[in-house]
């Protein structure tokens, strides 16, 4: 069985090496960190699963990204973003956690995007909210 691959789109550094660290120490492997829609694209192909901030180096282009990872490379997208009301439906995410997040947070929202069944997952983490 392969480890999931993340695809961090988060234009902040430092943010994105705290998601880097976090999934990497969980067991996660991590394919890249984009900090805009053309990077994150051009780096989305053998990804599992993305986390995606909303409002990127080249705008609030997350929402049309996620929709773009889920429909064209199959990914789950999760957004991690201090914005959740810009938050398009349907946004092609599965759920959202709230910046600033916890580690614990992350790992959930992890999980929820490699599982196959979401159902067991949805009450683990009042940090991860649900969308679909």
């Amino acid at each position: 069985m392969s480890v999931p691959t993340a695809l961090i789109v988060e234009d902040e550094i430092f943010v994105a090496l705290d998601l880097e660290r976090i999934l990497i120490d969980a067991g996660y492997a991590v394919k890249a960190i984009a900090a805009d829609k053309l990077g994150a694209l051009d780096a989305a192909q053998d990804c599992s699963f993305a986390l995606v901030d909303i409002n990127l180096r080249d705008g609030a282009t997350g929402p049309e990204l996620a929709r773009m990872l889920a429909d064209e490379f199959g990914l789950k997208v999760v957004f991690v973003t201090a914005n959740p009301g810009q938050i398009a439906h349907p946004s092609g995410a599965v759920g959202y956690v709230r910046k600033p997040f916890s580690e614990s947070a992350i790992l959930t929202a992890a999980a929820v995007a490699t599982a196959r069944d979401h159902a067991p997952l949805e009450a683990t983490n009042g940090d991860f909210v649900l969308l679909v």
